[in-house]
This record gives C-alpha cells, structure tokens and sequence, in this order.
C-alpha cells in the first residue's frame, strides 16, 4: 500500500482547520501532517513537515495566501497547493494560481469532492475551472524564445491532462525512458521546476492553442 498523502492544513480560524482534520484524518489515504493559520507559518511547516499538498486559505490577516505560495516557489518546495476559498469570483483567484497553485476548490466543497481533489493534485493533475484558464491565457503573451518539437508538444499536452509518464508513453506508443527524456527538455526550456508548473504554463501562456 503506498504512503498516505501527507497534507499541511492553513487556515486563520481554528475550528475550519479542526474540522477539515476531522474530515482528513479518516480518509485511509490521507494524513494531517499539521497545521499554520497565516501565510508565513505555512512557509515554515511546509520547510520543516514536508507534506505533499498544502491546502491553503487565501484571505488571512498578515501574510496571506499569495504570499505564502511565492515563500514556498522561493524555497523550492515541491509541495503542491490547493487553494480553498470563499471567493467566487474566478478573477480573484487568478493571483494565487499564477503565483503557482495548481488548483482551487470552494468553501463550500462537499467533502468527498475535497478529498478527491488533493488526491488529484496530488498525482499532478491541474484543477483550474474553463474561466480561469481563458483567463491565463487572454491575460499573458505568448513566451518568445520557445521552440518545443512536435513530439515536446504532444508530450505536454498529456501532461496538462495530469497523466504520468507511464499512461503518456502508452498513449503516444513511447517508453517510458523516452518519455522521461521529453519531460525534461520541456522542463528546460520552459523554464519552470516540474510537471505541475510545466502545465500550469501550458495553460497560461496559449503552447497548446
């Protein structure tokens, strides 16, 4: 059985965070490694627990969400984020997820629905409604300077689906050797961390149009 996905909870008021525990801590594949109520606390949990998603608040007195997402893109974590928040608004979200979030659920979220979405950060998948992501891309350029191959592009369109080297190299009848290399040199030349960011910029910035 594999490790459970190890989850870092931030929020400014205690009982959501008490209650999104409760919720976690009986899910078989999921464990609260701790918690953080502002943005600067979360940098540091997530230095010194390592978890693999945090789930994250955006509105919180000091430093907030942004904030917290741009400490943990400066010190390299490669934690993923799933914002939680109460705005409805798909614009008042866009901060968050060009500061590297891969994804946001609402407030209100049921909560089976929450638990499958840190399962789905989790596996690289990017959680971004249809209006966030015209958004990114009607909001920003074209990069100038990025050549991908045709293979390079079919290779990150697979991976803006979420899907892991092995399910890309079957559907594109590859290795999964060759796969890995692609993933790569896509990295390197767009410049971004992992997988997670390679999509997000996909997304953002118009490569798959």
């Amino acid at each position: 059985m594999a490790d459970p996905i190890k989850v870092l909870v931030v929020d400014d008021h205690p009982v959501v965070r008490q209650g999104l525990r409760t919720f976690l801590d009986l899910q078989d594949d999921i464990t609260v490694v701790g918690e953080a109520a502002d943005g600067q606390s979360c940098v540091d949990a997530t230095a010194e627990l390592r978890p693999d998603v945090v789930l994250l608040d955006l509105k919180m007195p000091g430093s907030g969400g942004v904030e917290a997402l741009r400490g943990l893109r400066e010190n390299g974590s490669a934690a993923k984020v799933l914002v939680i928040t109460s705005f409805t608004d798909p614009v008042a979200v866009l901060p968050a997820v060009r500061a590297g979030a891969a994804g946001y659920v609402y407030k209100d979220v049921d909560p089976p629905a929450l638990a499958a979405a840190i399962r789905a950060v989790h596996a690289g998948h990017v959680l971004l409604h249809p209006d966030v992501a015209r958004l990114l891309a009607a909001g920003e350029a074209q990069p100038h300077g990025v050549h991908l191959t045709g293979r390079e592009r079919e290779v990150l369109s697979e991976l803006a689906r979420g899907r892991s080297n092995r399910e890309i190299a079957k559907s594109l009848v590859l290795s999964e050797k060759t796969v890995k290399t692609h993933v790569s040199a896509i990295l390197s030349k767009l410049g971004v961390q992992d997988r997670t960011q390679a999509a997000l910029h996909a997304v953002r910035t118009g490569l798959l149009d």
